[in-house]
């Protein structure tokens, strides 16, 4: 039975940022690439055994390695970018980055071929057919396997907020879907998907993920696409939450305030502080406002007695956290009114042009 275990928590802080990206041709649009940039040739050492299939053969995913010291992440990921960058040109491609690629039709796309893929799209049918999206995952290591589960469940409050800040996906299959982040709607109609409810503790989340492979729900422990999950793997929290983005230096924002948030959790948990209680349908609430409005987004507060804006949120949490990236995020013009802008003001190559990693904003 593919599950984790609670020896795998053993260290905090440590860092793992994972990132999907689109493959695309020299004008900025989708192309099958996979099959060259993942088998077809060995990639450069920053890649190596870090870069691997996602659901279509246009989109690719990278791993850094272990990062032991978050002052280090940039380092890190910039390498890995900028290899895959020069990677992808030496056999003709470019690489471009979002929640959802504009120019992304389903219908007219490959999926991959490898067996965990083609299982799922047998399982799942219509809604993994479709699913385009491409996202930021930020892992954080935690050494307490009962610890890991408090934190995830405390993390939910704070998701939809950084959905919101991360928006970066108003178009899908061709057409503007109104919305700021499509990529976390069309992702939510897979299964096991969204915000979860909260776990007792690393014991319930265990059976509930051996109950899940026990009874075919998912081939292993990876299907389990929450929102944020503990990595029974890795020994991590990771946090799923975030849209693609093709600019460094938002991931860095996001990185930055993920690793804070998890290390002041792991304090408080440290501190005895009592469990968040809050209704799932309240936190559903939340995350359908960011998908909505992005940085217009306002929430429901985690009392239920009040509503703060983006703005307030990340005031506070970048204040009470000392974490300066997420203001700049919030400041600056978001990723999806960026990419409507550009729609409006260009047309459709000059936005799929200015998505590409190799492109000056």
């Amino acid at each position: 039975m593919d599950t984790g275990s609670p020896d795998a928590f053993t260290r905090m802080g440590t860092l793992g940022i994972e990132e999907e990206f689109f493959i695309v041709d020299t004008a900025g649009y989708p192309v099958s690439g996979t099959d060259e940039l993942v088998y077809g040739s060995d990639p450069p050492a920053p890649l190596s055994g870090r870069i691997d299939h996602e659901l279509f053969k246009c989109t690719i995913e990278t791993q850094t390695p272990l990062i032991e010291d978050i002052d280090t992440a940039e380092t890190h990921l910039r390498r890995v970018r900028e290899a895959l960058v020069d990677y992808a040109a030496a056999h003709g491609y470019r690489i471009a980055g979002a929640g959802l690629h504009p120019a992304a039709k389903w219908r007219e796309l490959d999926h991959a071929q490898k067996p965990r893929y083609r299982s799922q799209l047998d399982r799942i049918q219509y809604s993994q057919h479709r699913n385009t999206t491409a996202g930021l995952h930020v892992h954080v290591g935690v050494d307490d396997p009962d610890k890991a589960v408090w934190i995830a469940n405390e993390l939910r409050w704070y998701l939809p907020p950084m959905l919101a800040l991360s928006a970066n996906s108003p178009f899908w299959n061709g057409f503007d879907t109104g919305l700021a982040s499509a990529r976390a709607k069309i992702f939510e109609g897979l299964p096991n998907t969204g915000m979860p409810t909260a776990f007792a503790d690393y014991d319930a989340f265990d059976r509930f993920e051996r109950t899940m492979v026990k009874h075919g729900a998912i081939d292993d422990r990876g299907e389990l696409w929450f929102d944020v999950r503990p990595h029974t793997g890795h020994g991590t929290v990771e946090v799923r939450t975030p849209d693609g983005q093709s600019d460094l230096a938002v991931v860095l924002a996001f990185v930055e305030y993920v690793h804070a948030l998890v290390m002041d959790l792991a304090e408080r948990y440290a501190d005895g502080e009592s469990s968040m209680d809050i209704r799932r349908e309240i936190l559903d609430e939340n995350k359908w406002r960011a998908i909505r409005h992005g940085h217009d987004a306002s929430f429901i507060d985690r009392t239920g007695d009040g509503v703060v804006t983006l703005s307030e949120v990340i005031d506070r949490e970048a204040d009470r956290l000392g974490v300066t990236g997420i203001r700049t995020v919030l400041n600056n013009e978001s990723g999806t009114a960026r990419q409507r802008r550009l729609h409006a003001e260009h047309g459709l190559a000059a936005l799929c042009d200015a998505l590409c990693l190799d492109t000056e904003a």
